[in-house]
C-alpha cells in the first residue's frame, strides 16, 4: 500500500510560515530554513547566470524567450549543495543526494521548449514528476500558474520544500508551487487535468495514470526506454478527442523512474 500524499503549498510572497492545503493526511513536518549568504565564489553570480542562458541560446538552440528567461530568473546555485556552487552554472548533471542528480541546464531548457510548443490557457496547471531538489519546479514557476511536484523520496521532498522556501523567502518566484510525497507513477489524481506534463525520471513505459490525467489539447515531455538504445525523450499529445500521438526524440539519461515512497 502506497503511502499518502502529503500535498504542500508555499505560501504567496510576504506571508509568513509555511501554509497547508488540508488533506486527510498530516502535513510533512518541515522545518524552514534562512537564506543561504551568497557563495564567495559567485559573487558575480548574476552575470555567470547570464552566460549561462547565452551558451542555452548560442550552443544549444534554445530560442524560446520565454524559456531562456525562466532559465536566467531562477538561481540554479541555492539548489545544489555548498561544495557544488562553484559548478552551478556549469552545463553539468550535479549530485544531490539520494542516489539522485539535478539535470543539465540545457537538457532543462529542452525540455521546457519542447513542451510551450503546445499553446497552454493562462491559468494551466503542470505536473511534474520527480521534484528532486526543486529547481526544475522554481523554474517552472516561471511559465506556469500551479505547479504541481511530486517525489517518492521523503528526504528529498523535505530538502526541496526548504530551498524552494529559502528561494521564495528572497524573492524567487515559487507561490504557485505544492509540493506532494507519492508515487511519480501515479501522477496526482486531485488535481488533474494537467495541461502539461513532465518527468525527470525514465521508465520503461509511459504510465497510464499520466495519460488518462493529462487534458485535452496537453503535452507530455519524459524520457521512456527504447529497449537497447536506452532512454530517449518522448513528447505525447492528447487530441480533443482523446487520441494520443507520440514522437520519440533524442537519447538522453535520467535516473530511472521507480514506483513507490521512501
Amino acid at each position: 500500500m502506497n503511502k499518502p500524499s502529503f500535498p504542500v503549498q508555499l505560501p504567496p510572497a510576504g506571508a509568513g510560515g509555511t501554509r497547508a492545503k488540508k488533506p486527510a493526511a498530516p502535513n510533512l513536518a518541515v522545518r524552514a530554513v534562512s537564506t543561504p549568504a551568497p557563495h564567495e565564489g559567485l559573487r558575480g553570480q548574476a552575470a555567470v547566470r547570464q552566460r549561462m542562458v547565452q551558451r542555452l541560446q548560442q550552443m544549444h538552440g534554445i530560442s524560446d524567450a520565454r524559456v531562456l528567461a525562466a532559465m536566467g530568473a531562477v538561481e540554479r546555485h541555492r539548489f545544489v549543495d555548498s561544495a557544488l556552487m562553484g559548478q552551478a552554472y556549469e552545463d553539468t548533471s550535479l549530485p544531490i543526494g539520494f542516489e539522485q542528480t539535478i539535470s543539465k541546464p540545457q537538457v532543462v531548457a529542452r525540455m521546457l521548449q519542447l513542451l510551450l510548443q503546445v499553446p497552454f490557457p493562462a491559468q494551466a496547471r503542470v505536473l511534474e514528476i520527480g521534484t528532486g531538489c526543486g529547481y526544475q519546479a522554481a523554474v517552472l514557476a516561471q511559465l506556469f500558474e500551479q505547479v504541481y511536484s511530486v517525489e517518492r523520496i521523503s528526504g528529498l521532498h523535505s530538502k526541496a520544500h526548504a530551498q524552494l522556501l529559502a528561494w521564495h523567502q528572497a524573492g524567487g518566484q515559487a507561490a504557485g508551487i505544492h509540493l506532494i510525497l507519492g508515487d511519480g507513477m501515479l501522477g496526482y489524481a486531485p488535481s488533474a487535468p494537467y495541461h502539461a506534463i513532465i518527468a525527470a525520471a525514465g521508465g520503461q513505459e509511459m504510465p497510464a495514470a499520466w495519460l488518462a490525467q493529462l487534458a485535452p489539447g496537453g503535452r507530455i515531455i519524459a524520457p521512456i526506454e527504447q529497449g537497447k538504445h536506452g532512454q530517449a525523450l518522448v513528447v505525447v499529445d492528447k487530441a480533443a478527442d482523446g487520441r494520443v500521438q507520440q514522437q520519440v526524440l533524442d537519447a538522453v539519461h535520467f535516473v530511472p523512474l521507480k514506483s513507490g515512497t521512501r
